[in-house]
Parts: C-alpha cells; structure tokens; sequence
C-alpha cells in the first residue's frame, strides 16, 4: 500500500481525526472524509479531500481507517448489514480508537470470516502531534497485516510499534492512559497543596523539571485544559473524553482479565473532576487576564 495509489476513508473528524486526516493528505494518500457533522470535513474538502454522506459510502476503499469515539461507533460501522465488514472486497481497517482489549480480538476474528485485515492502532500525542504525523501508534496485529499497512500508519505515526497480536494495540494504550492519568491526578493535588504555602504552580513545575518529579505531564502542563477546552467546543460529553471513558475502559479490561486494580477505580472517580474544573478555571483565568488558583477542596 502506497500514497497516492492505495485509497483510503478516514471517519471521525474529532480531536484526532481531522488532524490525522491532513497528515495522510499531507502525505499524498487519496482521502474520503466522513463525520456526523457534516461541517467538519470542510477543511479536508478544501485540501483534496472526497467527503462521503454517509459511513456506508466508505466501503469501496482499499484501507478504512476509524478515529471514532468508542467500541459502539466502530462496531456500528464495521459489522451492520450496511458495513464494511459485509460490502467490502479483500479490505483493510485501521481502528485508531481507544477500545477494549476484547473488541479489538472479537473484530479481528469478525475480520478474518469476510476476508478483512485488521489492525488495532490506537494513538498517543494529541492533536498538534497529530497533524505533524508525529503521533505513538501502538499497534495490535498479525504480522502480514501490520507490514502491508505500515507506510501509512508511519503517515500519522513517528513511533510506530507492534505490540502483539490483535488486541495488544489496546492493552498497550489503556496502560499507557493509566500511568499517564495517575500522574495527572498527582500533580494536580501536588500543586493545589503547595500553593497552600505560597509556592506558585510554575515554580513547582519548574523545580520538578530536574528532580523526580519530573513526568510528561509537569513538562507539558496546560495540555489537558487545552484538550478539555477543543471538546467543549466540539460538544464532546465528558463521559467521552479520554480522562472518563480511557480509565472506565482500563477498569472493564481488568475485570474481564481478572484482575484487581483498585487504584484505576479511585481514580476514575476523582480525575475526571480535576480536569474539567482546573480547565474551567484556567479558561476563566484567560477570560479575565489573571490566572486562577487550583480549586480541588
């Protein structure tokens, strides 16, 4: 599969999915575009992009790639008697939403019963990443399959790993999301108690820079009330956003994996809160020209 001769359908416009759309025309790969909101392919129309009116129009492509939000939106498309599981011939997906270890086997075997590669590949950067094709993808697949689409996942991704069999893309990522968020969760209780003392956020970030605080989260702090921030705009419910629905996705994986993890649980209920609040009060900080302190009390 090559740019300019493979054609490929991207549907999910959203926070990851316009910008990766731009990277694969950017990359010269043939694109249709399709979301719910029709609107949002208007930037990709612009730049060569075909829109399509509906998901089913994107069965006649040689690689469907889906950033939509969760395991319901890409079964709805993949396995209907309208998808693209039932009308495409000797196809490809490339799934780049987070979704449960499980889904991600039981598509693959779906897959495999009409002839269909399938590549779990979840991804990690965020949007501006996204659009410079800088992204992790964490990939989850056999072999063959991973190799015959690889130019293109190297189109959106700098690091491209292969994990495991189908699956292991998604385990990867909700561990990743896991760690991430953990450390989320610690630096904003670490910040709001030392500005308790007086000590700024910025000087704690900048303290920890070198020290063993250090994480990505301190180093790029103001991301997640950007990120809160681009949702809201998109209308995104919060149910949806990674901080709710990745942690909720990591605690299902455990469970069907038999496995304990009493932290994800805790965490699930108390991280979502700090980010929509912390990025409420940042963008109220902006509107206002002064920042505004951490409230998490």
């Amino acid at each position: 599969m090559k740019p300019r001769t493979t054609t490929v359908g991207l549907a999910g416009l959203g926070n990851l999915g316009l910008p990766m759309a731009h990277a694969l025309l950017d990359d010269g790969w043939p694109l249709t575009v399709f979301d719910q909101r029709p609107e949002k392919a208007r930037s990709c129309i612009d730049a060569g992009a075909k829109n399509a009116s509906t998901a089913d129009e994107l069965a006649a492509v040689d690689v469907l790639v889906l950033v939509v939000p969760d395991d319901s939106a890409v079964e709805s498309i993949l396995l209907s008697e309208q998808g693209y599981f039932a009308n495409s011939s000797n196809g490809t997906v490339i799934v780049h939403s987070t979704i449960l270890p499980a889904s991600a086997r039981a598509l693959a075997s779906s897959a495999k019963k009409h002839g269909t590669r399938f590549i779990d590949a979840p991804v990690s950067g965020g949007s501006a990443r996204a659009r410079e094709g800088d992204l992790t993808v964490f990939v989850g697949a056999e072999r063959e399959d991973f190799e015959s689409v690889e130019d293109l996942l190297c189109a959106v991704g700098s690091e491209v790993l292969l994990a495991g069999g189908p699956g292991a893309g998604a385990a990867t990522k909700l561990a990743n999301q896991m760690m991430m968020f953990s450390a989320l969760a610690g630096a904003y209780e670490a910040l709001h108690v030392a500005e308790k003392y007086g000590v700024s956020p910025e000087m704690v970030l900048k303290s920890v820079a070198t020290s063993t605080g250090a994480s990505w989260v301190a180093a790029h702090w103001g991301f997640f009330d950007e990120t809160a921030a681009a949702y809201s705009s998109s209308g995104t419910p919060v149910g949806d956003r990674p901080w709710s629905k990745d942690l909720f996705e990591f605690i299902e994986a455990a469970r069907t994996a038999e496995s304990s993890v009493p932290f994800a649980g805790l965490l699930s209920q108390l991280l979502p809160g700090y980010v929509e609040s912390h990025a409420r009060d940042a963008a109220a900080g902006k509107a206002t020209g002064h920042d505004r302190k951490d409230d998490h009390d």
